[in-house]
């Protein structure tokens, strides 16, 4: 029994490390917008992404010994990676957060990114149409018009949807940095990866900023604010990403994707409680109906697959590929 408790226990912690890491994902969107309440977006990215990018860099010097060192070609690679996934996504992210709640960014961008993802990878032919993810796809989409129709009787519509429109523009710009890393970072240790790209990444959000970093007042941002800068760079940036690194080594792709659509829920609940943000019925209504299509489309055919399994299998009281797979 003993045995058996350690092994489950052990079993358990990717999962926990990866939990943390969509706790801190979710807590970045409420963090984010106090910040963006005192400074302009560009330079809120770039001190969240310019710290986050140095301690990242850090902990890829500690862990050098794990992994073999990356080459030139490698880094900019990698390089290339940060640019789309880490400039260009925190320039609609935080521009977004500066429109728009925290509330609707915490929504539309973790649970539109995949489903833009699996559409963009069916319409390039590098995955199967097949009818769950056609059916998912049509219901995540049918839940994002929902949404967006429950922006229509608020006094601040015009500046929300406009803000809501960035969050999908970001939500895009994710979904094409998800595609092209695959073959940009292929045969990189993730965490090396992760430190040069977000490295690169920042470096650029930083020579964005400057033009607005000229004009702010430094001496007028209270000291809550800048206690969120540290937060956004410790939390939602180094310590998730090395907690995401660390869950993927012992989780599939497929199991960390499933857990990635908890971030709506932490990310909505922190813009609640914290910032007292709110949304419609309605708005609800397209939420549930979004996230249901999103997993739907990217794990359907899956689960569809596991459960024929079993009547394949020449010993039923064996466990199958698959199982063994999975565990």
């Amino acid at each position: 029994m003993t045995t058996q408790s350690a092994s489950a226990g052990a079993a358990a912690v990717p999962y926990l490390n990866l939990l943390v890491t969509m706790v801190m994902f979710g807590s970045a969107f409420a963090s984010s917008k106090v910040v963006v309440e005192d400074m302009p977006h560009a330079v809120a990215a770039a001190l969240r992404f310019g710290g986050g990018g140095l301690l990242l860099i850090v902990l890829a010097v500690l862990f050098r010994h794990r992994s073999q060192p990356i080459g030139r070609a490698a880094a900019v690679r990698a390089g290339l990676a940060g640019l789309l996934g880490v400039t260009g996504y925190n320039i609609f992210f935080f521009w977004g957060l500066s429109l728009a709640p925290s509330l609707d960014g915490s929504i539309i961008v973790p649970v539109l990114s995949p489903i833009l993802t699996t559409a963009t990878l069916i319409l390039l032919r590098r995955e199967t149409a097949s009818w769950t993810r056609v059916a998912g796809l049509a219901v995540g989409a049918a839940g994002a018009v929902i949404f967006f129709l429950g922006l229509g009787g608020q006094t601040a519509g015009s500046t929300r949807l406009a803000g809501d429109l960035v969050f999908v523009a970001g939500a895009g710009c994710w979904a094409a940095y998800s595609i092209l890393s695959k073959s940009l970072v292929a045969g990189i240790d993730p965490l090396r990866a992760t430190a040069w790209g977000t490295g690169v990444g920042g470096l650029a959000l930083i020579v964005l900023a400057i033009p607005g970093a000229a004009d702010l007042d430094w001496q007028t941002v209270p000291g809550t604010t800048w206690a969120n800068v540290v937060f956004l760079a410790v939390g939602p940036t180094a310590v998730a990403y090395l907690f995401y690194y660390r869950g993927l080594r012992s989780v599939s792709p497929s199991s960390a994707t499933v857990m990635m659509f908890s971030v709506p829920v932490f990310g909505s609940f922190f813009s609640t409680v914290f910032l007292d943000e709110s949304f419609t019925g309605i708005q609800l209504v397209g939420t549930l109906v979004m996230l249901g299509g999103a997993l739907f489309a990217v794990v359907g055919h899956t689960l569809f697959r596991r459960r024929k399994a079993p009547e394949n299998a020449p010993d039923a009281s064996a466990p199958s590929r698959t199982e063994t797979e999975v565990s």
